[in-house]
């Protein structure tokens, strides 16, 4: 798995690429708590070139969701593949976090 992580109009814009799995879910959750620790309110993941994402990555997203309520920033899942839109279907969090159908939608979002 690959995070570029860019910004847009002060949103932060994490790009994944690859699986989001139990191996690299530790080396994803360092980067976003990184980027909060440094001020980013705005979080975008962008799931373009995501493969898949295990419970493990869901839990980085709820933790992060959390986190960005208690300081009133936002945080929003762009560009899910059949795969990945799967799994956020059958856990729930497709109706709890808020998702995008591309970046732009997202970014328009904000």
């Amino acid at each position: 798995m690959e995070i570029e992580h860019r910004t847009s109009d002060g949103i932060s814009i994490l790009d994944f690429s690859g699986n989001l799995d139990t191996n690299n879910s530790p080396a994803a959750e360092n980067e976003v708590n990184r980027l909060i620790e440094e001020g980013s309110d705005r979080i975008l993941f962008n799931f373009k070139e995501l493969n898949f994402i295990a419970s493990s990555g869901l839990r980085i997203l709820l933790a992060t969701a959390k986190k960005l309520k208690t300081t009133g920033g936002k945080m929003m899942v762009c560009s899910l593949n059949e795969t990945v839109q799967e799994v956020f279907d059958i856990s729930g969090f497709a109706s709890i976090l808020t998702l995008a159908s591309d970046e732009n939608e997202a970014l328009a979002s904000f």
